[in-house]
């Protein structure tokens, strides 16, 4: 399995940087907060308990787990990929702070994509709770197709023609690209 980590990655207003085990009080308060996590896998609050998560993730080449910034070095969200499946990557854990300003889920997002396909992926699946709306809706107007349900969340995958398509369409969130340091 590749190794899909990597230090940073420069956006245009955003940047990402792997998670360490000093962002464990800044990942603990944005999973924990009571209007964020409604859509969230439950978690301990237990700050011992995700440093040890960090720890383990700082060996793990299977998944990037990043705290999303902005141009003032303030941490103002996470975004995770993991569970690689041949050319698909699944991509979650997205939290963004209150603080966090209004182009930051475009931006934050297409970083995701535009990272994705420098590693060599071609498809993206991921889950969204089904009370989670707005989330849903903003993914579906990136051209993500739902494909499954249960009776928790949605299942959605989106191509490479729709994430290119999406790229150009927000191209002003993110008109130089990316810069990658591994």
């Amino acid at each position: 399995m590749k190794n899909i980590k990597s230090l940073e990655i420069i956006g245009n207003k955003l940047s990402f940087r792997d998670a360490t085990e000093a962002d464990a009080e800044f990942i603990l308060s944005l999973r924990t907060d009571e209007k964020k996590s409604r859509f969230l896998t439950e978690t301990d609050e237990d700050i011992a308990k995700q440093r040890i998560w960090l720890q383990k993730y700082a060996t793990d080449n299977s998944q990037a787990y990043f705290i999303i910034y902005d141009s003032t070095n303030s941490k103002i969200g996470t975004v995770r990929l993991y569970d690689i499946q041949g050319d698909s990557f699944c991509w979650g854990s997205w939290i963004l702070a209150d603080s966090a300003p209004s182009y930051a889920a475009i931006e934050s997002a297409l970083i995701v994509y535009k990272y994705a396909i420098s590693l060599g992926f071609s498809r993206a699946h991921f889950d969204v709770r089904k009370g989670n709306s707005s989330v849903y809706k903003f993914h579906e107007r990136f051209g993500a197709k739902r494909v499954l349900e249960d009776q928790i969340n949605f299942f959605y995958e989106i191509d490479k023609s729709a994430i290119e398509a999406s790229i150009i369409k927000y191209s002003k969130y993110l008109p130089a690209g990316i810069v990658v340091k591994a």
